[in-house]
């Protein structure tokens, strides 16, 4: 049995089942029962945190067509490192940071693959196609302005990307994208002013895009027209 029963979970190869208790538990409990090697541990963290891992690599690379072996990866470090956690109850910010590391690795990983050529014509055309089920939005207008913004972040490097996408696009605040970038708050804000100013100035090049962009009342922000249309 897999834990792919609840809706919008995407589909994995894991065995356990979890009992309603450890289901409800904290996240301090649920970690001490991954330690201790609860056999219903690993189903409970899938149930728990797999939807936002899903939604954060998403949001950060449109929905490729290997995101549910990203996922995968995900979960299998972090069942590796948890021995090493120091607060348990800091489970989650553990998740979402080895999901940030994971983010990171396949930026730098396309780069490299774009820069040697060595993207199969098979995979160029299935990331093509799941771009185009990523964008799949009733406004025409916003399919395209998706499109052409993830063109715009792929000229950005793996921390300035992953950044960006966590403050605009998961709508963090500025302490939970310093701890997910292992960062200072002062660098962080740093970090996303620079970036913010060079997407606005890429965005700018974009008329269209930046056409869109000025329907919301943020532009950039994370309550403005390109954020929402993201989370849809």
């Amino acid at each position: 049995m897999t834990p792919s029963g609840r809706p919008g979970v995407p589909g994995v190869g894991l065995i356990y089942l979890a009992s309603d208790d450890l289901m409800q538990a904290d996240d301090a409990t649920l970690a001490a029962a991954l330690i201790a090697e609860d056999l219903r541990a690993p189903r409970a963290a899938w149930a728990r945190f797999a939807p936002m891992v899903h939604r954060m690599l998403k949001r950060a690379f449109g929905e490729p067509h290997d995101i549910d072996d990203m996922v995968q990866d995900v979960f299998l470090c972090l069942f590796r490192k948890l021995p090493g956690l120091r607060d348990p109850g800091a489970l989650k910010a553990f998740v979402v940071a080895i999901t940030v590391k994971t983010i990171q690795y396949e930026i730098r990983r396309r780069r490299m693959r774009a820069r040697f050529g060595s993207v199969r014509t098979s995979d160029a055309e299935g990331e093509s196609a799941a771009e185009d089920r990523s964008t799949e939005q009733p406004d025409p207008a916003a399919r395209q302005a998706l499109r052409r913004f993830y063109l715009v972040l792929d000229r950005l490097n793996a921390r300035d990307r992953t950044a960006f996408v966590l403050r605009f696009f998961e709508g963090m605040e500025l302490t939970e994208v310093a701890n997910a970038l292992d960062i200072s708050l002062s660098t962080t804000k740093r970090l996303l002013d620079k970036v913010g100013k060079r997407v606005t100035l890429l965005v700018e090049r974009e008329p269209g895009l930046s056409a869109y962009l000025s329907r919301g009342a943020e532009g950039l922000g994370p309550g403005g027209s390109l954020a929402e249309a993201r989370r849809r």
